[in-house]
């Protein structure tokens, strides 16, 4: 059974020539019990899409269930069963850690006392237990965003929507956060996440979802992902870019002139079937040319890889230029 689904869902912004389609036909499911990653480039959409999800937007066509409740028709209903945590800290700065949570626990109508424990059950899950009873003025980002995280959890919701919330956090903190999703995904909770962090995706979701332009444009398992872009790759840095000529004749050679290069980076990539062998070949190849390398590598296709194949570019880490006007639209 899908916790939810959305069948053509359309978001425009502004009228005439103006007019902006943030999103534009979107189909989506997400089965019970799963983690969904939803990913894309500056602008695609999935902001949007997040919030019109959540019933803080309307969608100017489409339809969608969370939960089994639609989220025009009913939407103090997917209201009372969803947690949502954005890309920025809805927190109280004048206020201190443990009475943010007990507010919020207030909010969903938790008496005072079951607020508190809640709230100091999650200042210790979260690492903010030394730091409670400090205001928000004092926090770091990081601080800040786990504080924010740790709220979109006061009331154990059965389906979570994460809008990039690694964001601003520092690695120890995102390894704690993805065992407080895998624990909630453990307790049977379902989660919609979108990520700028392609390696967050890969090791937390058991489907992905990319859109461009307001539109999926893929949809499948990590492995299916990078199963459509082929097998294994050598991958060379080499020293100097006036080497990079020679470089790219030789691994054409090797690969039937399949190579790609990156001038900012000095890194040249090409398909291989023959594993070790291929790689040992071609280190000969470069030495023999006297092509200076800093680093050479044999690995699978990542994400970023099937991302970059999709759509053209590499993930960003800035807003989306569309969901800003979003945000914008719905304050």
């Amino acid at each position: 059974m899908n916790a939810i689904s959305a069948e053509g869902l359309v978001k425009t912004f502004g009228t005439g020539d103006k007019a902006v389609k943030a999103v534009g036909g979107v189909d989506l499911t997400v089965p019970e019990g799963t983690v969904v990653g939803l990913l894309g480039p500056n602008g695609a959409g999935k902001t949007t899409a997040v919030r019109m999800l959540t019933t803080l937007l309307q969608p100017d066509a489409g339809r969608a269930l969370v939960a089994g409740h639609d989220v025009v028709r009913e939407p103090q209903a997917v209201r009372s069963l969803i947690g949502l945590s954005g890309q920025y800290a809805a927190v109280d700065e004048t206020l201190t850690g443990r009475e943010n949570l007990w507010l919020f626990g207030r909010l969903y109508q938790l008496s005072s006392k079951q607020a508190k424990k809640r709230a100091d059950e999650l200042l210790e899950q979260f690492s903010l237990a030394d730091a409670g009873d400090r205001t928000l003025k004092t926090y770091s980002g990081g601080m800040r965003r786990r504080l924010d995280l740790a709220s979109s959890l006061i009331v154990h919701p059965e389906i979570l929507f994460l809008d990039e919330p690694t964001t601003g956090l520092d690695p120890a903190s995102r390894l704690d956060l993805w065992d407080v999703i895998r624990e909630r995904v453990a307790e049977g909770a379902t989660i919609l996440l979108t990520t700028q962090y392609l390696e967050e995706a890969d090791a937390l979701a058991d489907n992905i979802v990319v859109i461009d332009h307001g539109q999926v444009i893929a949809e499948g398992t990590a492995d299916q992902l990078k199963a459509q872009i082929g097998g294994e790759r050598i991958e060379v840095v080499v020293h100097d870019s006036e080497h990079a000529d020679s470089a790219e004749q030789i691994l054409n050679l090797s690969s039937g002139g399949q190579c790609d290069r990156d001038t900012h980076t000095r890194k040249l990539t090409v398909p291989t079937h023959t594993g070790s062998k291929g790689l040992i070949q071609v280190i000969r190849d470069l030495d023999e040319a006297g092509v200076t390398i800093d680093d050479i590598a044999l690995r699978r296709p990542t994400l970023d890889d099937v991302f970059v194949k999709l759509t053209g570019r590499h993930a960003e880490s800035e807003t989306e230029a569309a969901d800003t006007a979003a945000g914008r639209a719905a304050s």
